[in-house]
């Protein structure tokens, strides 16, 4: 991955985005784990002040425009977790795959849209490089009722 010339934290500054405290496991698990320069980041929701922003179905209770910012804010804090355990985002060197579950109507059809909202973030602070193999699929229910949780998988040095 092409490394821009600023971080990612001033690049989330220039956003106007701010990462959120992270939100602690709600199970036994640990957010992150690191194995030979790979992370592994455990499913995270759209979680804002120890509480869920995004609830409900997209498709149903949910318009896609939100859904793709809770997809959003889901990576926020999948990134917050990243941070927290490497101490700064400069130290990821690329994505190597998002999973991208979204609490859906039965009918709903655009995951991949909905999805996009995380994608397109890590573009805007990683740019190109963070070019990243993903599925979004729709569930029955997610943890807390939440519109979208994301996993991630992404090198590290």
């Amino acid at each position: 991955m092409t490394a821009p010339s600023s971080t990612p934290e001033q690049r989330l500054a220039e956003l106007g985005l701010e990462l959120p405290a992270p939100f602690p496991p709600a199970a036994d698990y640990v957010p992150c784990r690191t194995a030979g320069g790979v992370m592994y980041v455990s499913g995270h929701g759209p979680m804002r002040d120890g509480k869920a922003v995004y609830t409900g179905k997209v498709g149903a209770e949910l318009d896609i425009a939100t859904g793709t910012a809770s997809a959003e804010l889901t990576m926020l804090n999948v990134l917050a977790s990243m941070k927290a355990d490497l101490g700064e985002l400069s130290r990821v060197t690329g994505f190597l795959r998002l999973a991208v579950f979204i609490n859906a109507a039965p009918d709903f059809q655009l995951h991949h849209l909905v999805a996009d909202g995380a994608s397109k973030l890590l573009t805007a602070l990683w740019g190109p490089g963070a070019a990243h193999a993903r599925f979004a699929v729709g569930m029955t229910s997610l943890p807390f009722s939440i519109a979208t949780e994301i996993e991630a998988v992404a090198l590290v040095r």
